[in-house]
């Protein structure tokens, strides 16, 4: 059950909300209109005094509810009334009139509107117009002349909502935090729906802000990027002439008198904020030493794939701090994957956004690398070539996403761990669509049948739990071909093995040919060792063929899996 508390102003601010409550709805969507319940139980009712007209009979309702305020006159609130519409999800029982006045009478006695035996409270009616949702409209001063006390009205309507949900066995919300961005209001989405569009505005500018946070490494920068993804910019100024914060909008979207429909940064999201975006633009400020050059795609996947280590080791600040990166990975997947995967990713990306954000304070430092790598494959996406730096980083990201899912539930942040999950489902459903065509790719053009024997001997010995689904899996050839191909380049194909699998346990894997494919053409891609370093290899191997056990025990500490460190 979503209640959404929605504030209104002006000398007809009352009989307006009465008009739409009583109308026939934008595209016609109101059914039957008709009070279920009010502050005093016998407010007159437009939609059910079939002996006088309608109009007449709303005029008489709003000015009953408008009493309070019109006694004010000029000592009126800014805001004169409280509108609160409470819906059903579809697969819920449909309730009766009487069940919709015990919640509507529950959902004002909770936001202080009308607390239970208050005579004295405001003014307020529960109109419904369709078997899933109710309208509660109140006006804003009691009838003693007060003002109602109503802090934190919307969590604590929320909070009651969970109740109600329990008590008639409705489907059950996952209680917030209060971090979640503010959701597009029915005006909104009825305007996208007129216009043709999936996105409301807001989410539009909501994705396209945090792009560009991810993007860039100035605020000069940010703002140029918005303009170039086709955002209007418009800065909000001090005396001094200093910016102070930003609005921005679509060309296109107006309003009915014409005017662009702007969105402040903090609207969109709280971390989109003027000076929470300059926070984090600081804190990717470029390393004060020279970095090693490399491919910012296999930067990405070895920092993402560190992800998981910094979500189990009990830091709470640098594991916030990571899961902000890795939504900003998860925003950059959709650039260059292929157009059958490009839905699924965005949709993956939208539902992760809400478990980037919780109550802890991220520590944004101890994600300086991931963060960087993604700022140069925005710059320069073509370095993704034939697609295979996509699909590496896609393969790290599905386990840290799921690790992210089990953080959140271990700490029962409940919206963000379903968010998590729900992400999770679509990085599953592009996974195919992105990795087939390169993995087909690979197979093609796989070693002969000695080779494969040699790399399947090695990897019984290595792996022995995992080694028969792997040599059966799809992928078996697309494996043995990088395998090849890291040999070809110079190195030892068994230490190059066996690295991949020290680098995390293959446990938690939904396909370990896959995994070990994607960690091997990365590995392999890397600088090809010195001649030097090939004959210590040859040297090792000739006296201990199979090294996994030493391979894994010669790299450093952070880089093994907690389930082979155990």
């Amino acid at each position: 059950m979503i209640p959404k508390i929605i504030l209104g102003k002006g000398p007809h601010a009352t009989r307006r909300t009465i008009g739409y409550l009583f109308g026939k709805g934008r595209a016609n969507a109101h059914t039957d209109p008709h009070l279920v319940a009010s502050w005093n139980g016998f407010a007159p009712d437009p939609g059910r005094s079939p002996h006088r007209a309608p109009k007449v009979v709303a005029d008489q309702l709003a000015a009953q509810l408008d009493q309070p305020v019109k006694m004010l006159g000029e000592k009126a609130p800014k805001f004169t009334v409280w509108h609160c519409p409470v819906r059903a999800a579809p697969e819920d029982p449909i309730l009766t009139d009487a069940q919709w006045a015990d919640v509507a009478r529950r959902i004002v006695a909770a936001a202080g509107i009308a607390p239970d035996g208050d005579e004295e409270a405001c003014r307020w009616v529960a109109v419904r117009h369709a078997d899933d949702h109710i309208h509660i409209a109140a006006t804003l001063v009691r009838q003693d002349g007060r003002r109602p006390r109503r802090g934190y009205d919307q969590r604590a309507v929320q909070k009651e909502a969970r109740k109600i949900e329990v008590d008639y066995g409705l489907r059950r919300l996952k209680p917030g935090d209060g971090t979640a961005a503010k959701r597009p209001t029915s005006k909104e989405h009825f305007k996208a729906k007129r216009q043709g569009q999936d996105a409301t505005a807001r989410e539009v500018l909501r994705l396209r802000v945090r792009r560009a946070v991810a993007a860039a490494s100035s605020e000069a920068e940010f703002f140029a990027l918005l303009e170039a993804m086709g955002v209007t910019v418009r800065p909000k100024t001090g005396p001094s002439g200093d910016v102070l914060g930003f609005s921005v909008a679509l060309p296109g979207d107006v309003n009915k008198d014409g005017e662009p429909v702007w969105f402040s940064g903090s609207t969109l999201a709280g971390d989109l904020s003027l000076p929470k975006i300059r926070q984090r633009l600081t804190d990717t400020r470029p390393e004060p030493i020279a970095v090693r050059p490399g491919d910012p795609w296999h930067q990405a996947t070895a920092a993402t794939e560190r992800i998981p280590g910094h979500l189990t080791r009990g830091d709470d600040h640098v594991a916030q701090g990571q899961l902000v990166a890795l939504g900003a990975v998860l925003d950059l997947l959709p650039v260059t994957a292929p157009s059958a995967a490009k839905a699924e990713l965005r949709q993956a990306a939208a539902a992760f956004e809400r478990a980037t954000r919780s109550r802890i304070t991220g520590d944004r430092d101890s994600a300086r690398v991931l963060r960087r790598s993604v700022q140069a494959i925005w710059r320069d996406p073509g370095t993704a070539g034939d697609g295979s730096g996509a699909a590496i980083l896609l393969d790290s990201a599905l386990t840290a996403v799921a690790f992210a899912m089990h953080w959140h539930r271990r700490h029962q942040h409940a919206q963000q761990e379903a968010a998590a999950q729900q992400a999770l489902v679509h990085l599953q459903a592009a996974y195919g669509p992105v990795t087939e065509p390169l993995l087909g790719n690979l197979a093609r053009r796989a070693p002969g049948q000695q080779t494969k024997h040699r790399y399947a001997h090695h990897l019984r010995q290595a792996i022995p739990e995992h080694a028969e689904r792997i040599v059966q899996d799809r992928a078996w050839d697309a494996l043995t071909t990088v395998l090849a191909e890291a040999e070809a380049s110079g190195h030892n194909a068994a230490t190059v093995l066996d690295q991949a699998l020290s680098q995390r346990s293959l446990d938690d894997a939904r396909h370990p040919a896959r995994a070990l494919t994607w960690r091997i053409q990365r590995l392999g891609q890397r600088h090809t060792p010195g001649p030097r370093a090939q004959a210590a290899v040859a040297r090792s191997t000739a006296l201990q063929p199979v090294a996994s056990a030493s391979a894994a025990a010669a790299l450093p500490t952070s880089q093994r899996s907690p389930a082979r460190r155990r």
